[in-house]
């Protein structure tokens, strides 16, 4: 029996994992869950799941999270902040952390559930984009195991030698990550100028939450993707591949030196990966229905590098080295916000990312309180160009 904490249980990536660890309830149980600020949901699942804690990790809320378990009548233990989700998961009694704390603010509990040697599934991408040179070295500390569960890195780790050491990853030739579209592919910048956030929401394969789905949208999140690879596998940013492929069913391939090609199909459901991550290196069922290969018609093109310039503006953080991807991040996570929130054009983002990179060069990854401090800097940076973009606006 392994027990598992799972950060962001109120997200749609909690919802999948919560539905897989149900399924296997002689396997896993849940030992302990968070949330941000969704009170209410957070008290559903602990009387659905029995946890033995509830982390809420806006603090101002630690009051109505505890009476929202005491009209329930649950004893689940409660505890608010950053800190309490940090010592969660270096508790002792916890096996495997699931990390999906959408953003930045995922970062201190990621690092402490490496450093602490549980095997990670790592959802949180900006973990690894943020902090690569940390959680690298959080990993060698602990001595523990990371496992992707973003649908495209899980399809690269299960097609990737079982040892991903120099001597076995020398056979491989590029990775390529597959990118769906999203709601906009084949649409020209002109056609993108009055996107409201709810048509950016609209991904036509995959149900996710509305900040990752405005990432989607512009492609970030497949930039994200990008850098995260190469923390995850250390190939070289040249040898990392970006193709659309419209019908999200293969979720990544490997080239390797003999020619040969390797793919992971599956339909676009995250339980696969999730399943897959908590109980490998066995297979176990995930509640997905299969597909029928003789149904399949795949096609894959080049993404329109030019129309969505997150994807290039990525890759220009990865190059710059340092804490560029951790600015650019950040940058981005305010300009999403901003458009959702209808104070920022849709091409606005890439903008506003651009002007934050350009005015903010990088500087080494020493801390976690320094890389916070630089993330910190990045955000005011963007509020203050997005402030300006307003005013000028006629």
């Amino acid at each position: 029996m392994k027990t598992v904490a799972l950060f962001g249980a109120t997200g749609s990536i909690g919802g999948s994992a919560l539905d897989v660890i149900a399924r296997h309830g002689d396997r896993f149980r849940v030992g302990a869950l968070s949330a941000n600020h969704n009170v209410d949901a957070l008290a559903e699942l602990c009387a659905r799941h029995d946890p033995d804690l509830a982390v809420i990790t806006d603090p101002t809320l630690e009051g109505a999270l505890a009476a929202a378990l005491r009209s329930r009548g649950l004893k689940t233990r409660m505890a608010a902040g950053d800190g309490a989700l940090e010592h969660a998961a270096r508790d002792s009694g916890t096996d495997i952390v699931i990390a999906a704390i959408v953003g930045a603010a995922g970062l201190r509990s990621t690092l402490g559930a490496a450093r602490a040697g549980k095997r990670l599934l790592l959802a949180n991408k900006e973990s690894a984009v943020m902090a690569g040179p940390l959680l690298r070295g959080a990993l060698a500390q602990g001595g523990g195991e990371l496992i992707p569960i973003d649908s495209e890195h899980n399809a690269l780790f299960q097609c990737l030698p079982s040892r991903h050491d120099a001597s076995a990853m020398r056979g491989v030739r590029k990775l390529w990550l597959t990118a769906s579209g999203g709601p906009f592919r084949g649409r020209t910048r002109a056609q993108l100028e009055h996107i409201t956030p709810d048509q950016a929401c609209a991904h036509p394969n995959w149900r996710m939450g509305r900040k990752i789905s405005v990432d989607s949208a512009t492609l970030m999140n497949k930039g994200l993707e990008v850098i995260e690879a190469q923390v995850l596998f250390g190939m070289d940013a040249d040898a990392i591949e970006v193709v659309v492929h419209p019908q999200s069913v293969v979720h990544s391939l490997v080239e390797y030196a003999d020619g040969s090609f390797l793919a992971q199909l599956g339909q676009p459901d995250m339980r696969t990966a999730i399943a897959h991550a908590l109980a490998w290196p066995e297979r176990i069922e995930a509640g997905v229905a299969a597909l029928d290969p003789r149904t399949l018609s795949l096609q894959f093109e080049s993404p329109d590098a030019d129309t969505f310039r997150c994807l290039t503006l990525a890759r220009h953080a990865l190059g710059a080295g340092g804490d560029s991807p951790a600015l650019l991040n950040a940058a981005n996570e305010v300009a999403v916000a901003a458009f959702l929130e209808g104070a920022l054009p849709f091409l606005g983002i890439p903008e506003v990312i651009e002007a934050v990179l350009n005015e903010l060069p990088p500087e080494p990854v020493v801390d976690v309180g320094t890389l916070l401090e630089r993330d910190l800097t990045a955000r005011r940076a963007a509020q203050r160009m997005i402030r300006e973009k307003v005013k000028r606006q006629p």
